[in-house]
């Protein structure tokens, strides 16, 4: 037990990976990634600051013929009060942390042999990740010594990117123990005084899904950054070869750069800032679009999301007329990433993520570092970055007219500009610096290390019966979410109150852009899963993750070419604007007094051999999509992916493209306000309740009408259980 003013031992455990304290192999593969780079850095800033005597990092041991002997050294003197511990555990070689499970009780004794022999026990311990975390739990039990624990990354999130990459859940319980995962992480949760996050939007949205989360031991402290990498410009920056890689896109090199830098993937939003460039004059006039998205040789090589990025970015310059304003290079190294924040900086310009969704924002906090304005997305991150540093404006990533103010605020002030700038610095330095990093964490733990802050007084956590969701309910957004706004608040109090029981779903015919610009305007939650584009596309939260494995699963025996060829010259069509369109759905406005009935399209669809699903809605809109294809498919292959049975699942449906979804073993409602319409028809079948309120009343009402949380596995303290 540390006394009060003693500098503290403090001991970090991260098990899995390799671990050095030089030259780490960053990215060698999944268990050596961020999470190494952190903990040595940790490590590191905490030996050099005064109110530290010693720390040691716990990891595994590795005797293995493939890798350095470095792994093998017992004992790493880093620096002078920074030493890393490597404990023997399991075979001698190197293991995926998704196979070291059953040695980890045997990491725990050698660590608690080695801890024993020491003159001093640690006065804190931290662990990082699952593995580690089950490793801590049991050794501040055993010691009676304070945890700290960071997730870094979390089970129950991790499992819905695996759903998304087209694995079942018996595949991934198989691959990855993600059930051990998750019963490690919720008893490291019940031992740890404090949880360590990079965002609040972390605890929100992640570490809420767990039994044992406790928002009062939670703490965010942002990962520190390299300020010795990314500074400001010194003005030699324009002689880089990165710097004529840019400049040979412009006529005039020397205007103030707008800058995006991310990967080409669609939830990074990178043709919102494109469209808002290309709209305005005023930005045109005044500076240079540049755009860095990742390295590419040939566009057409790239996977499927990312030609779909570059291509439209390619279009949309094209339709604009942006030749000369904007650029686009193909390749960059990693080393040219600061040099190309700083030469934005040197131009007087600004730096801008418009993504749908930011976790964090490294690259803002980055673009800081070098003295550049921000201009950001206000999901996530970037209001955390942005209100710690003041320093720059936060926008509507949806809206491009938005965007392009956003920018031209910060652009067109020049007194302003230099303020923002200036600020960046030093909110920079004041939190996102390691050496701030470590000051705030010192903060948080040192009193729990000597004993003089309250113990954290726990709540009793009703653990539910199953490590997964029981239950879910699917929504259409326009016809019911949206049609009644009074009713809606109360839903999603209901649907949050049971979010660790019950799944929560939107499927709508809309894109996702437009999906999620009327989520925002109704201040809808962003749902644990969003069907759009008529069910031709699936995301997950927290970061919006696709389904790729369901684009591929849709796309074969799919012709959009020749769908539309077919279908153009037919009376009563009218092509939907491209806002409507998707690479998996064709949409039109028909006049059923002029076109073909639904049966006489499907048989010319026939005869020409192109295989699709048509779907009418409100008699007006006609979306064709590949047959594989709808919303009762899209969501059937969740339920079989997930392995939840259709009778737990409850549908909402509006109109005709619902009724693929209500038919069969769902739970189904339909809302008041459709009742005589296209669903009219469902009115005598079983397990379909026809609801008297509108929208989001006639859901409430069916959840009522089924008892559909009385039997959830986990049921708040409270809760009115005949729901």
């Amino acid at each position: 037990m540390s006394e009060s003013g003693k500098p503290l031992y403090i001991c970090l455990i991260s098990v899995h990976g390799l671990i050095r304290g030089h030259d780490l192999e960053l990215g060698r593969d999944a268990d050596t990634g961020g999470q190494t780079k952190y903990v040595v850095e940790l490590a590191r800033t905490l030996a050099e600051n005064p109110q530290v005597d010693q720390v040691d990092l716990l990891t595994r041991l590795v005797e293995d013929d493939l890798i350095s002997p470095d792994y093998a050294l017992p004992v790493e003197e880093v620096q002078p009060g920074f030493r890393i511990i490597r404990i023997a555990a399991g075979p001698p070689g190197y293991i995926y942390k998704e196979h070291l499970w059953d040695h980890l009780d045997s990491f725990i004794d050698n660590s608690l042999n080695h801890l024993r022999q020491q003159a001093r026990l640690p006065d804190l311990l931290h662990s990082h990740y699952a593995d580690a975390g089950y490793v801590g739990s049991r050794m501040a039990l055993i010691l009676d010594i304070p945890l700290v624990h960071t997730g870094h990354s979390l089970g129950r999130v991790k499992r819905q990117r695996l759903l998304a990459s087209g694995l079942s859940a018996s595949q991934i319980e198989t691959r990855y123990h993600m059930a051990r995962r998750i019963q490690a992480e919720e008893m490291a949760l019940a031992t740890a005084e404090r949880v360590i996050t990079s965002t609040h939007q972390e605890i929100e949205e992640q570490y809420e899904l767990y039994d044992y989360y406790q928002p009062e031991q939670m703490r965010v402290i942002p990962p520190g950054t390299d300020l010795s990498q990314f500074h400001p410009p010194e003005g030699k920056e324009w002689q880089s070869a990165i710097a004529a890689e840019i400049g040979r896109f412009l006529r005039e090199p020397e205007r103030p750069m707008i800058l995006a830098l991310s990967r080409p993937d669609p939830r990074k939003n990178i043709s919102a800032l494109v469209r808002a460039y290309g709209e305005s004059k005023p930005l045109q006039e005044a500076a240079n679009l540049v755009l860095v998205a990742g390295n590419r040789d040939d566009i057409q090589d790239l996977e499927e999301g990312a030609q779909e990025v570059l291509s439209e970015l390619l279009i949309l310059i094209d339709h604009y007329d942006l030749y000369g304003k904007v650029a686009y290079p193909k390749h960059h190294k990693a080393e040219d990433v600061p040099l190309i924040y700083r030469l934005a900086t040197l131009s007087g310009g600004v730096f801008v993520n418009p993504a749908l969704t930011e976790p964090f924002g490294l690259t803002l906090i980055e673009a800081a570092a070098s003295g550049l304005p921000l201009v950001a997305t206000e999901d996530g991150g970037p209001t955390d970055i942005i209100g710690n540093c003041n320093n720059g404006v936060l926008i509507n990533p949806l809206d491009p007219a938005a965007i392009a103010a956003g920018i031209g605020q910060v652009l067109f002030d020049w007194e302003g500009w230099q303020l923002h700038s200036r600020q960046g610095l030093e909110g920079v330095r004041r939190h996102y610096s390691w050496d701030a990093h470590v000051e705030h964490y010192l903060a948080e733990t040192r009193s729990l290390a000597e004993r003089t802050s309250p113990p954290l007084i726990r709540r009793p956590a009703t653990q539910r019966q199953q490590t997964y969701n029981n239950r879910a309910i699917f929504s259409d957004l326009d016809q019911n979410l949206l049609a009644n706004p009074e009713a809606l608040p109360e839903l999603i109090r209901l649907l949050r109150q049971n979010r660790k029981c019950a799944t929560f779903g939107i499927a709508t015919g809309r894109r996702l852009d437009s999906a999620l610009k009327e989520m925002k305007r109704y201040q809808i939650p962003e749902p644990d899963v969003l069907i759009t584009s008529g069910g031709t596309e699936i995301y997950y939260a927290p970061k919006l993750t696709k389904d790729e494995a369901w684009s591929r699963h849709i796309e074969k025996q799919w012709s959009l070419k020749s769908v539309r060829r077919r279908l153009n010259s037919l009376p009563g069509l009218v092509l939907q604007p491209k806002s409507e369109q998707s690479p998996f759905k064709l949409s039109y406005y028909i006049d059923p007094k002029q076109a073909p009935s639904l049966e006489e399209i499907n048989q010319l669809l026939h005869q020409e051999e192109l295989a699709a699903n048509v779907v009418l809605s409100f008699g007006q809109y006609l979306d064709v999509l590949p047959i594989r294809a709808s919303k009762g498919m899209a969501l059937r292959y969740l339920a079989t992916s997930w392995g939840l049975p259709l009778e737990h699942v409850l549908v909402a449906g509006g109109s005709g493209a619902d009724e693929d979804m209500m038919r069969g073993n769902t739970m189904a409602v339909v809302v008041g306000n459709r009742h005589h319409e296209e669903l009219s028809k469902l009115a005598d079948i079983d397990r379909i309740y026809f609801a008297q309120g509108e929208g989001a009343a006639g859901i409430l009402e069916a959840i009522d009408h089924y008892h559909f949380f009385r039997d959830c596995a986990l049921q708040p303290e409270g809760a009115d259980s005949t729901r």
